[in-house]
C-alpha cells in the first residue's frame, strides 16, 4: 500500500494504524508532502515499512516498492520453507520421479525445492559433477507453476559475443552475417525456466550482461534499440564452488550474492552410499531395457565393492558402469569381470575358499556366529544397514528385525 499523510476526514497515520494492526501481511509506504524526521520516524515506529517526500524521484518511489515486494517475497518463502521441514511429506513426490534416492539429505532437499520453486529469484544449484543438477532443476521447474518451457544452456566455453547472441538473440543485420531474425534462450524460455549451466566459467564481460539483466529484468537483442522484458525464471548450476571463487576475484561479487538467494547443494554420491543398492536395481532395469535383455542379477558383495569406491563421477559414472556391465553381460549372474577395472575387486567366494571356523578350536553356536557375522557386516558397509543386508543376502526389514531381537 502506498499511503498518503494528508487527507480528508481519516489521515494516513489512522490508516496506517488501522492496516498494521488488522492487516499485518500488508507493506505501508508512506508518501508526505512535508519532509519532517518527526513524522517519519513515527511512521517507522508504527509499522510503515519506508517514507518518502513527494519531492523525490520516481524512480526512488518505484525502488522502495520493489524492496518491499521483495521483502514479503522473502516472509513468504521463509513460512514455507518452515511449514514444508515442519510437516515432513513433500505434498508434490511426482515431481522428484526422476530422481533415485531415499537419502535424509536428498529428501530434505526436495522439501526445500517445494517451497522455493514459485519464487521468481534465481535458484543456485551446486555439486561435483555427474550427481544430477539438471535433474532437479527440471523438478524445480515442474514446481514453479509456469506455462513456458524448460531450456537448457551450457555457458562452458562461450565467449562473450557468442554468449550474448545465443542468450539475448539478435535482430535481422545486427552484424555481418545476421540474415534473419534470431531469437535468445531468454525468450525462448519465456514463462518458463531458462537453466545456465556451467555459471562458474562464465568469462568477466558476460558476467556483467547477466548481472544487468537480472537486476534491470529486461536484455537487448544485438542490434535492438528496444529492450525485452524477462519471462523466465532463472536457474544455474556449477560445480565450482562460486563463495570461493568471487572471494578470489574471478566471479563477480555483485552477481554471485544475486543469485545464492535460494542455493542447493546436491552432496555426492559417496556421501549417501544407501541409495547405491536403489541405483544399482534402477540402472540394471534401465540398461536392460536399453538393450532389450533380461534384468540380470547382481552378486551380493557388489554393494560392498561399489560402496568401497570414491565415484569420481558420481551417478552418472555409476550408470555408465552399469550400462556397461550389462552389455557385455552373456547370461546369468553377472561377473565382477564385467565391471570397470577402476572398481575395488569384487570378493567371490566360491568352493575353493577357505572355512573360517577351520582353524577354530571351539566353534561358536549358531547365534554367536550371526552376532558376528552382523557385526562384520555393518563394519565393512559403515554402519549401512541396506548395504549390510544386500551383502549378507538378506533383507533390510531382516537385518533390522535381527538387530532389534539383540538388543532387547
Amino acid at each position: 500500500m502506498v499511503l498518503d499523510l494528508t487527507m480528508p476526514r481519516l489521515s494516513g497515520e489512522d490508516i496506517l494504524a488501522r492496516v498494521t494492526a488488522e492487516h499485518p501481511e500488508v507493506a505501508v509506504i508512506i508518501v508526505s508532502g512535508m519532509n519532517q524526521i518527526e513524522t517519519a520516524v513515527r511512521c517507522v515506529k508504527a509499522g510503515a515499512f519506508d517514507y518518502f517526500v513527494k519531492t523525490a524521484g520516481e524512480d526512488r518511489l518505484v525502488s522502495g516498492v520493489l524492496r518491499a515486494v521483495r521483502m514479503l517475497e522473502l516472509q513468504r518463502e521463509n513460512r514455507e520453507v518452515a511449514s514444508r521441514f515442519l510437516g515432513g511429506a513433500l505434498r508434490h513426490p511426482e515431481a522428484f520421479a526422476a530422481i533415485v534416492t531415499r537419502d535424509r539429505a536428498m529428501l530434505a532437499m526436495f522439501s526445500y525445492i517445494e517451497a522455493v520453486a514459485r519464487s521468481p529469484q534465481p535458484l543456485q544449484v551446486t555439486g561435483e559433477s555427474g550427481v544430477g543438477k539438471e535433474l532437479v532443476a527440471r523438478a524445480a521447474h515442474a514446481l514453479s507453476g509456469r506455462n513456458g518451457p524448460f531450456v537448457a544452456l551450457n555457458v562452458a566455453g562461450l565467449d562473450d559475443g557468442v554468449f550474448a547472441d545465443t542468450l539475448f538473440g539478435h535482430v535481422r543485420g545486427a552484424f555481418t552475417g545476421a540474415e534473419q531474425l534470431r531469437h535468445g534462450m531468454i525468450e525462448q524460455a519465456a514463462d518458463g525456466t531458462l537453466l545456465l549451466d556451467e555459471i562458474g566459467d562464465l568469462s568477466t564481460a558476460s558476467q556483467v550482461k547477466l548481472l544487468r539483466v537480472i537486476q534491470e529484468s529486461e536484455y537487448f537483442p544485438l542490434g535492438s534499440d528496444r529492450p525485452k522484458r524477462l519471462r523466465a525464471r532463472l536457474i544455474v548450476a556449477t560445480h565450482d564452488d562460486l563463495a570461493a571463487r568471487q572471494a578470489a576475484g574471478t566471479f563477480r561479487r555483485d552477481l554471485y550474492y544475486r543469485l545464492c538467494t535460494h542455493h542447493i547443494r546436491i552432496p555426492p554420491l559417496r556421501e549417501r552410499p544407501w541409495d547405491l543398492p536403489l541405483l544399482l536395481d534402477h540402472f540394471l532395469a534401465e540398461a536392460a531395457q536399453a538393450l532389450d535383455k533380461e534384468v540380470p542379477s547382481a552378486p551380493r558383495a557388489l554393494v560392498q565393492q561399489l560402496a568401497a569406491h570414491p565415484f569420481p563421477g558420481n551417478v552418472r559414472e555409476l550408470r555408465a558402469i552399469v550400462f556397461n556391465a550389462v552389455a557385455i553381460h552373456q547370461g546369468g549372474e553377472l561377473s565382477a569381470a564385467a565391471f570397470a577395472p577402476g572398481l575395488p575387486p569384487l570378493a567371490v567366494a566360491g568352493p575353493a575358499a577357505v572355512n573360517p571356523f577351520s582353524a577354530v578350536a571351539q566353534l561358536p553356536t549358531f547365534d554367536e556366529a550371526l552376532e558376528l557375522l552382523l557385526d562384520e557386516a555393518l563394519a565393512r558397509s559403515g554402519g549401512n544397514q541396506t548395504v549390510a543386508a544386500r551383502t549378507l543376502g538378506v533383507s533390510p526389514p531382516a537385518l533390522s528385525k535381527r538387530r532389534k531381537a539383540r538388543q532387547r
